[in-house]
């Protein structure tokens, strides 16, 4: 898949270091601020309980 991305992108070496840091920002991007606070509600980080030792 990489592979296919890499040979995708137009231009010299530069460019294509620029374009696939872009890329990689654009899904860090998007799994921050749509993909994790959609499912965050299903994650079981915040049921924390703890027994009463008296």
């Amino acid at each position: 898949m990489y592979g296919w991305i890499w040979r995708h992108i137009p231009g010299p070496l530069t460019v294509r270091v620029t374009i696939a840091a872009v890329l990689v920002l654009g899904v860090i991007a998007l799994l921050l601020f749509v993909i994790f606070p959609w499912v965050e509600p299903w994650l079981p980080f915040n049921n924390i309980t703890t027994e009463d030792g008296g």
